[in-house]
């Protein structure tokens, strides 16, 4: 089987997999807000970026330097197992004796038992981990679907069944342990046939991956501060309320490109890492990557940021209404951040990844005193506008980076996105259109905005970028 059928095949079953976990965390997302209080998923948003946070450490790039240097070797295999473990058992010791300064740090008692709980992650996700990277490299994307769709519905479930039993805070950590636990067990079964760990440890054999893992674990930490840094301020300074709202309208506006992209350069990356070689190909590649993404991702964000005030109400229910005007600014977010996506794919196949090093120590100078300034004085909306000019320039450095590494490509790039963005600007007129006239209250006048916006955009691609006969072809390709 050709590159181009395995990509396109691997793309189909990580397409089924995030459409049905995309359902479950939807189902999920919408009786919660009904169960639990803004307070609620603030608490759980302060223990999910502790664990984040010590899990830049663990994971040291070794998903990234075994699909780069298509690793195979058994003995390096096994040290990189086993030191993965290893990690994992000192990181849930530390998050586990420093409890005690965290809740003191938030003034949030709850944060005790939650966070607790969760550094019991790092017990579970490193004994399945290293099979998950290596059926990627091998890909078997497949496996890696199936490992998802179980581990999303479990994941729920379990987490729906505890919030109606009134655990709180508590439902959401209890169905992502269970959750992960099932993945995991998942991981080793289907991985076990390209690799059996023997006790075997030898830093000196794995130190080309340790060497390659630097950069990329010094990369990680600076994206975590740079990433959550507007995070961090509100959950210490505005309290896990105004935490709660942020994180909601931030995860409702960033769904559409945490689901789809990882879509594309998950199956991008082990096909661009047996092209490293030619920068012609990879050019041409990043291309039609960066071009698939924004016909993806912009008709998404353009209607969420028309149909906020409509599907807000209905989605969360009362009580959520000042997350609208956040959804807004983080529409733009992240359409600059879908842009930037592709370039990680881009500087791990060429080798590079102290570029992303660089790239996120800058946006990291230029971020924390914006969003200082942005929360002193302009409370949470502040926040959110320091990180969307943060998120711009970091586009713009990006695109930088991706000219050093492949040349010459903003012209054809902005050619390509012409046409999307025009689409999108007709379809947001149609919507607003309708709002007008019509009214936008209610589940009927939220699914007309649907239809319509889908109608419009959807006719406008098919008659000016991608004909039927062009679709029909793609499916005999599958």
């Amino acid at each position: 089987m050709s590159n181009t059928r395995k990509a396109m095949n691997g793309g189909k079953w990580i397409t089924i997999a995030t459409a049905i976990s995309t359902v479950f965390q939807f189902a999920q997302v919408a009786v919660l807000a009904r169960l639990l209080a803004p307070a609620d998923f603030g608490v759980v948003s302060v223990s999910n970026l502790i664990i984040a946070f010590f899990g830049v450490f663990a994971n040291l790039g070794f998903s990234n330097s075994i699909i780069y240097k298509q690793e195979s070797d058994r003995r390096v295999l096994s040290t990189l197992y086993w030191l993965n473990l290893a990690v994992g058992v000192l990181l849930f010791a530390i998050i586990y004796i420093s409890t005690p300064p965290i809740v003191a740090f938030y003034e949030e008692p709850r944060l005790g038992r939650v966070v607790r709980l969760a550094s019991f992650y790092f017990l579970i996700v490193y004994f399945g981990q290293l099979y998950l990277f290596l059926l990627e490299k091998e890909l078997r994307f497949k496996s890696v679907a199936i490992i998802d769709i179980i581990g999303s519905v479990v994941s729920t479930g379990v987490t729906l069944s505890l919030a109606f039993n009134q655990y709180q805070e508590l439902s959401l950590i209890i169905g992502s342990l269970v959750g992960q636990a099932v993945r995991s067990a998942l991981q080793v079964a289907l991985g076990r046939p390209f690799f059996r760990p023997m006790l075997a440890f030898s830093l000196h054999d794995a130190k080309e991956h340790l060497r390659f893992g630097i950069y990329n674990m010094g990369d990680g930490f600076l994206g975590f501060i740079q990433s959550n840094s507007d995070n961090i301020f509100i959950g210490g300074l505005l309290g896990v309320e105004k935490l709660g709202f942020y994180t909601m309208a931030y995860q409702l506006a960033i769904f559409p490109v945490i689901k789809l992209n990882p879509i594309i350069l998950q199956v991008a990356y082990p096909i661009l890492a047996k092209m490293k070689d030619s920068a012609a190909d990879l050019k041409k590649s990043y291309l039609k990557i960066l071009d698939f993404i924004s016909y993806c991702n912009l008709p998404l964000l353009a209607g969420l940021f028309i149909t906020a005030e409509t599907v807000v109400p209905l989605f969360y229910g009362p009580g959520w209404e000042e997350t609208i005007q956040l959804i807004r600014i983080f529409v733009f977010v992240s359409v600059f951040f879908s842009l930037s996506h592709p370039l990680f794919t881009l500087a791990f196949t060429k080798g590079k990844p102290n570029l992303l090093f660089y790239l996120n120590l800058a946006t990291l100078l230029v971020k924390i005193p914006l969003v200082y300034v942005g929360g002193r004085y302009f409370g949470v909306t502040g926040v959110a506008y320091a990180f969307l000019i943060t998120t711009f320039l970091n586009m713009l450095a990006n695109f930088a980076i991706v000219h050093y590494l492949v040349g010459s490509f903003l012209g054809v790039f902005l050619q390509n996105i012409a046409k999307p963005v025009l689409f999108c600007g007709l379809m947001i007129a149609v919507v607003t259109l309708y709002k007008v006239t019509v009214g936008h209250e209610g589940w009927l006048n939220a699914g007309a905005e649907i239809a319509l916006g889908g109608a419009v955009y959807l006719a406008l691609t098919l008659a000016y970028k991608l004909p039927f006969s062009e679709i029909k072809a793609y499916r005999q390709a599958l």
